[in-house]
C-alpha cells in the first residue's frame, strides 16, 4: 500500500501518532527523502484548500518567489514533477483532513513515495490502507497521568499516594489521549491540591468538558490549545441534520451501549433507517459498532464515546426544542425497552399448557436479550424519578424481577426495586408500591440483609391486605415466611408458610400452594421436623409435575433430598439430587446445578463415597462460576481440595 490513513475521533492522538512514526522511521533511515507535513485544519471554519496546501509543500521543495508557478495546474504540474525526479524515497504527512478534495490533488502521482493521512473521518474515496485508533486502555491512561506528572516534578506522589482517584480520573476522561492531557496540566496547575478533588469537580459537573475546558489551556507539542469541547463541536457541527439528530438522541440512551432496535424506536425510526444513519456516523468516529465474539440474532450494538454522550446530552439540555425532542425519544426508548422485557419476562414464566408467549422462541433467546439489554434496562427503571416515565418505568422494573433473580444481580434488583416503589410511593400507586416491596424484599435478601427483608415483605403485606388482594396476600406471607427463616425466627416463618398454604388452597391456586408446601418443608427442617418436611416437600413435587412447571418440580427435588439426607436415607437423597441435577441442566440454571452438586457431594460423603463427592464438588465449582457466584465456587473448590 502507498497510502495510509490513521483514524479515529478528534483528540484520540491521530498527529501525535504519526509524526512520531515518522521520526522513528527517519532514525531506521527509511525516507532518506524527507519528510513532507501539512496541517490542512481540515475542521477548522476556515480549512486549508489543497490549492493553498500545494504551495506550502513547493515551499517546503524549494520553489518559491519568481520559481513559483502564476496557475494551480501549473503549481501542481511543478510539484509532481519534483516527487517524480527525486529517487530517494520519501514520506508525505497530510494531518487534518476532512475531505478528499483537501488530499487527493496532493497525491504524488508516483509509487516511490509513501502518503500518511490523518482524519477523523474514514477516507473512503480511495485504496487506502485504514489505521483506525481506539481510546487508550485504563492502564495506559493511568500511565499517561502519572508520567506526565513526574516529568514535570519527579517529587509528586500523588498518582503512587492516590491510585483509585487515578484510575477514577481516567475514566472520567473516558480514556481519550487529549482529555487525560488536559487533566494532567490541571494537576500540574493544581499542584498542592490532591487527585480526587479534580474528581469531585468533575462528578458534579456532570458533564466531563464543563471542567476539563475551564482552567487556562495548555497547548501540545505542535503549538496548538488544549481544549476539548471545540474538538467535539466542530465533528458536531459538521454533521448533516437526520446524523446530528440520531447522534443527540443516542446519547440520551439510557446505556453505554444500545442495541439497534433501541435506538431506532428512539429516534422514531425504522430499524433500516437507523442503521444506515448508524454507519455513516461510524464514518466520523463520534459512533462505533461495539465489538463482540459472541453472535446475536438481536443485531449489532452501538455506543458514543463517554465524553460524546455528555456533550450530546449538553447540546440538548440547553435547547427548550431539543429538550422536549429528547423527553419524546426517552419516552419512545422507554416504551420499547417494556414492550420487549414484558415479552422476555412472559417467556421466562411460560408454563406448559399456557398460551405460548410472542417475540421469544425459548427461554433462551428471552435471557440472551435480557443479557444484552440489562444495563440499559436498568438505567431506563431510573427515568422513573421523573413524574412522565414513573408509570412505564415502574412495570419495567417489574419486568426485569425474574430475569434479574435468575441471573443473580442482586445489586441491580435492589437498585430498580427501589426506585420503583419511590416512584409507585410518589405517584399514589399502591398495587405498584406492593409489587415493588415484594421485589425489595427478595434482593435484599439474596443479599444477606434478612431484617430488612422481613421489613419490606411486611410493607408489602399489609399494602395488599389494605387493597384487599387476599391472593396477593397470600403470596406476601409464603414471602414473608422465607425472610423469616433467614432471620432465625422459624416458629414465625412456619406459622406464615401455613397462613400462605390455606389461603391459597382456599382461593385454588394450586401453583402459589406448591410454592407455600416447599417452603413449609425448609421451615420444618431447621426445626428437625423431618419426617414433616419430606411429605412437605413431596406434596410440593406433586403439584408441580402435576401442574408441568419443571424448573420448580427440581427445588422440590433438592430440598427433599437434604430432608432425606437428614433423615438418615442416603441413598434416597443421592437420587433425588440427581433428579435435580437433571433439571437443572435442561433449563441452564447454572446457580441450581451448583446447588444441586454441591448437595450431591455432601449425600456422597454422608454415604462414604468420597471420590464421588470430590467430583460432584469440583463440578459445583465450576456451575457457581458461571451462575456469578464466586464465594460459593471457592467454597466447593476447597472442599473438592480437602478430600485429595
Amino acid at each position: 500500500m502507498l497510502i495510509f490513513a490513521v483514524t479515529g475521533m478528534g483528540g484520540i492522538g491521530k498527529t501525535a501518532l504519526a509524526v512520531e512514526t515518522a521520526h522513528r522511521a527517519r532514525a531506521r533511515g527509511w525516507f532518506p527523502g524527507g519528510t513532507l507535513f501539512v496541517d490542512l485544519r481540515g475542521y477548522d471554519d476556515d480549512p486549508v484548500t489543497a490549492d493553498q496546501a500545494v504551495l506550502a509543500l513547493l515551499d517546503a521543495l524549494g520553489v518559491r518567489g519568481a520559481d513559483l508557478p502564476p496557475t494551480a495546474d501549473r503549481q501542481y504540474d511543478v510539484y509532481r514533477g519534483l516527487l517524480a525526479a527525486r529517487q530517494e524515497q520519501m514520506l508525505l504527512i497530510l494531518d487534518n483532513a476532512s475531505d478528499p478534495s483537501q488530499y487527493v490533488p496532493l497525491l504524488p502521482g508516483t509509487d516511490r513515495h509513501r502518503v500518511l493521512i490523518t482524519s477523523r473521518d474514514r477516507p473512503d474515496a480511495l485504496a487506502i490502507r485504514l489505521i483506525d485508533l481506539e481510546t487508550l486502555t485504563p492502564e495506559e491512561s493511568v500511565a499517561l497521568v502519572a508520567r506526565a506528572l513526574h516529568e514535570t516534578d519527579e517529587r509528586d506522589e500523588r498518582p503512587g499516594r492516590e491510585p483509585d482517584a487515578l484510575r477514577e480520573l481516567a475514566a472520567l476522561c473516558g480514556h481519550l489521549p487529549l482529555a487525560l492531557q488536559i487533566a494532567a496540566g490541571m494537576l500540574r496547575r493544581r499542584r498542592h491540591r490532591d487527585i480526587a478533588s479534580l474528581v469531585t469537580e468533575i462528578r458534579e459537573a456532570g458533564d466531563p468538558t464543563v471542567v476539563l475546558d475551564g482552567g487556562s489551556p495548555g497547548a501540545d507539542l505542535y503549538g496548538r490549545s488544549l481544549v476539548l469541547r471545540p474538538v467535539l463541536e466542530t465533528s458536531y457541527r459538521r454533521l448533516p441534520p437526520d446524523q446530528a439528530r440520531l447522534l443527540r438522541l443516542l446519547c440520551l440512551a439510557p446505556g453505554a451501549e444500545t442495541g439497534a432496535e433501541a435506538i431506532a424506536a428512539l429516534a422514531g425510526l425504522e430499524p433500516g433507517s437507523a442503521l444506515r444513519l448508524l454507519e455513516e456516523l461510524a464514518t466520523t468516529h463520534l459512533v462505533t459498532p461495539v465489538r463482540s465474539t459472541a453472535r446475536t440474532a438481536f443485531g449489532a450494538r452501538w455506543r458514543a464515546h463517554d465524553l460524546v454522550r455528555a456533550f450530546g446530552a449538553g447540546v440538548v439540555a440547553r435547547d427548550a426544542g431539543l429538550r422536549e425532542e429528547g423527553e419524546a425519544a426517552r419516552e419512545r426508548a422507554l416504551a420499547f425497552y417494556h414492550r420487549w422485557a414484558d415479552a422476555a419476562d412472559d417467556r421466562l414464566r411460560w408454563l406448559p399448557g399456557q398460551v405460548e408467549p410472542p417475540r421469544f422462541g425459548d427461554r433462551a433467546q428471552a435471557l440472551a436479550w435480557f443479557d444484552q439489554e440489562r444495563a440499559g434496562l436498568v438505567a431506563a427503571v431510573g427515568w422513573a424519578v421523573d413524574e412522565r416515565f414513573a408509570d412505564t418505568a415502574t412495570g419495567l422494573a417489574e419486568c426485569l424481577a425474574k430475569y434479574l433473580e435468575w441471573r443473580r444481580f442482586f445489586d441491580d434488583w435492589g437498585i430498580v426495586a427501589g426506585i420503583a416503589r419511590e416512584a409507585a410511593h410518589r405517584a399514589g400507586n399502591r398495587r405498584a408500591e406492593a409489587v415493588a416491596e415484594t421485589h425489595l424484599g427478595f434482593a435484599l435478601l439474596y443479599a444477606g440483609r434478612s431484617s430488612e427483608a422481613v421489613d419490606a415483605h411486611i410493607r408489602s403485606r399489609d399494602l395488599f391486605q389494605d387493597l384487599d388482594d387476599l391472593n396477593s396476600e397470600a403470596s406476601t406471607w409464603n414471602n414473608l415466611g422465607t425472610a423469616l427463616q433467614h432471620a432465625d425466627r422459624t416458629d414465625e416463618a412456619i406459622a406464615a408458610h401455613t397462613r400462605a398454604r390455606d389461603l391459597h388452597r382456599a382461593s385454588g391456586n394450586r401453583h402459589s400452594e406448591a410454592s407455600t408446601w416447599n417452603n413449609l418443608g425448609l421451615a420444618l427442617q431447621r426445626v428437625a421436623r423431618t419426617e414433616e418436611a419430606i411429605a412437605a416437600h413431596t406434596r410440593a413435587r406433586l403439584l408441580f409435575q402435576d401442574l408441568g412447571d419443571r424448573h420448580s418440580e427440581a427445588s422440590t427435588w433438592n430440598n427433599v433430598g437434604l430432608a432425606l439426607r437428614g433423615a438418615g436415607r442416603v441413598e434416597e437423597a443421592i437420587e433425588a439430587h440427581g433428579r435435580d441435577l437433571e433439571i437443572c441442566r435442561e433449563f441452564e440454571d447454572w446457580f441450581g446445578e451448583g446447588q444441586s452438586l454441591n448437595n450431591l457431594a455432601l449425600a456422597h460423603r454422608a454415604a462414604g463415597h468420597p471420590a464421588e463427592a470430590r467430583t460432584a464438588y469440583l463440578q459445583a465449582a465450576a456451575a457457581y462460576t458461571r451462575a456469578n457466584a464466586p464465594a460459593e465456587a471457592a467454597e466447593a473448590q476447597s472442599r473438592a481440595d480437602s478430600l485429595t
